[in-house]
């Protein structure tokens, strides 16, 4: 049975709007990256108590936190950010997204070492804490092929460091998806991001309207009896470095078109 989720704050900046449109949807968890206009990592300790007990009165799980740990350059002090890696573990989610830190002049061989011991102390830190960290293949970070993002895995080599399998992350790699990269780390992945893009282009279009390869991903998930969870994350307005957005209408829009992809392969989601 796959479980929807999304990056609620792709729907709006109020938390009362973002669950008011997953329940207009059905959809009964969100990837916690965002509320108010601040990442999950600068909210207060009282803002974070709120959201816990809003979300329970509204029956709303936390599937992920949508951190952006990694999202520094390797050449960075990572001692700080290790700091920022702590907080994000504790947050009391099963998943914690993280990426492989941004490359100068893409000399992926140069800094493979400084890449491997950071993920290895992150992944230590997640083992400590008893979570899984995600890692999410991105353009211009270490991982951003499905070649780098096995070599990751590979030589981390943890039960605590899994793949985020971003399809549309791949095609803006010129990487397809399904084709390439999940031959590579299927093994590896506990969990998806829903978000479609155009080769070439890189433009983000709705689920099954770019060269993402959903329908064939899909149909390898269900192969493997995948049961975990399909995160929308649309990216259909806008893009930063640590948030997207789309907007209420759009992200519905993009929750139907997930769900009609599921219906058409005869897939059940909850």
């Amino acid at each position: 049975m796959i479980t929807l989720t999304g990056f609620a704050d792709e729907i709006s900046r109020d938390l009362e709007e973002q669950l008011d449109v997953l329940e207009s949807e059905s959809i009964r968890y969100l990837e916690l990256r965002g509320v108010w206009g601040k990442n999950v990592l600068q909210l207060t300790e009282e803002e974070l108590s709120g959201i816990k007990e809003r979300l329970s009165q509204r029956g709303v799980g936390v599937s992920s936190i949508g951190s952006p740990i990694g999202k520094i350059q390797i050449t960075d002090d990572f001692e700080p950010h290790l700091e920022h890696a702590k907080h994000a573990v504790r947050l009391a989610a099963p998943y914690v997204r993280v990426f492989s830190f941004y490359i100068p002049d893409g000399d992926h061989e140069k800094y493979r070492p400084e890449v491997i011991r950071r993920m290895l102390r992150l992944a230590q830190l997640a083992e400590q804490e008893g979570i899984v960290l995600l890692h999410e293949n991105e353009s211009h970070i270490y991982g951003d092929t499905g070649e780098r993002c096995l070599e990751l895995l590979q030589s981390v080599s943890s039960p605590h460091l899994r793949a985020a399998f971003d399809p549309a992350n791949f095609v803006q790699c010129g990487v397809k998806p399904v084709g390439e990269a999940y031959p590579l780390v299927g093994d590896y992945t506990a969990y998806i991001h829903v978000k479609d893009a155009m080769m070439g282009k890189g433009m983000v279009v709705p689920a099954g309207d770019g060269d993402g390869e959903l329908r064939l991903l899909l149909q390898e998930l269900c192969r493997r009896r995948y049961s975990g969870f399909l995160s929308l994350e649309p990216h259909l307005r806008a893009a930063g470095r640590f948030e997207g957005f789309t907007n209420p209408q759009l992200f519905v829009e993009a929750s139907k078109a997930i769900k009609r992809l599921l219906t058409e392969e005869g897939m059940e989601w909850n």
